[in-house]
């Protein structure tokens, strides 16, 4: 299932992702960032299990932000995972 979650404090104002059964597939970022992050981040998580996306990437910080475009992304999955939790 599709995905949408609007990032907080990161240069990316939105991230899209489909979560299949807890894998994780077809992240995009959207509006802004880092090309080479936007690029390299979707290719490491393809058809990783979404608590191992949320184990490597969460609580990585860019600067004095408090967060990274990683860190969303791990708190995207989680927000997914809830979302698809709920709806079995």
């Amino acid at each position: 299932m599709k995905y949408s979650y609007k990032t907080k404090n990161t240069c990316p104002k939105e991230i899209i992702l489909e979560l299949n059964n807890g894998v994780v597939t077809n992240v995009q970022f959207l509006d802004g960032g880092c090309l080479g992050n936007l690029q390299a981040l979707p290719r490491l998580v393809e058809g990783m299990e979404a608590h191992e996306v949320i184990t490597k990437l969460q609580g990585i910080n860019c600067g004095i932000r408090g967060t990274s475009c990683a860190d969303q992304l791990a708190e995207a999955v989680k927000q997914a995972l809830k979302k698809e939790k709920a709806s079995n």
